[in-house]
């Protein structure tokens, strides 16, 4: 199955790590730290010009990792997510 992140982006919901907001989770030194590596390595897409208000990590089949920033909030990616997989404890 495939989620809709935003703008005509879509990733596979098998792989999808975590949703997470990025107002909340950027707080963290950590979480800072975690997506500036991913910038610097280029792994991350932003998903149009609206003001980001999630992240979604995703690792595809070849470990690659890919940090999509997206505009949609995380509580509406994590119910289309679940409507997806039919599953109520998915992330």
């Amino acid at each position: 199955m495939y989620l809709h992140i935003g703008e005509e982006a879509v990733v596979r919901t098998d792989e999808v790590l975590g949703i997470f907001d990025i107002e909340n989770t950027t707080v963290s030194p950590a979480t800072r730290e975690f997506l500036a590596a991913a910038e610097q390595h280029g792994n991350v897409v932003t998903i149009g010009d609206d003001l980001p208000r999630s992240f979604v990590v995703c690792v595809d089949k070849n470990g690659t990792q890919t940090v999509y920033i997206s505009q949609i909030s995380c509580a509406t990616l994590r119910k289309r997510a679940r409507l997806m997989s039919n599953s109520p404890n998915l992330w």
